[in-house]
């Protein structure tokens, strides 16, 4: 499924490994804190958990969309 990755990190460790996580599951960058790219099921589910536990939920936001390519 095509995803969309869009973030807004304080903490430049944890955004860098925000960026490096998208990279490895093979997105790409489409603006500093826009990664797009197609996934599998399983990868879109165990991105979504890594990414959330690798943020501070107080002061980060990650958010996830998943879209179909109809």
């Amino acid at each position: 499924m095509l995803t969309w990755v869009i973030y807004d990190i304080i903490s430049n460790k944890t955004r860098n490994n925000i960026i490096k996580k998208c990279k490895n599951v093979g997105l790409y960058r489409v603006q500093k804190s826009v990664f797009l790219g197609d996934l599998e099921d399983n990868k879109f589910d165990e991105l979504k958990l890594e990414l959330d536990s690798m943020i501070n939920k107080d002061k980060d936001s990650v958010y996830i969309f998943p879209m179909s390519k109809a």
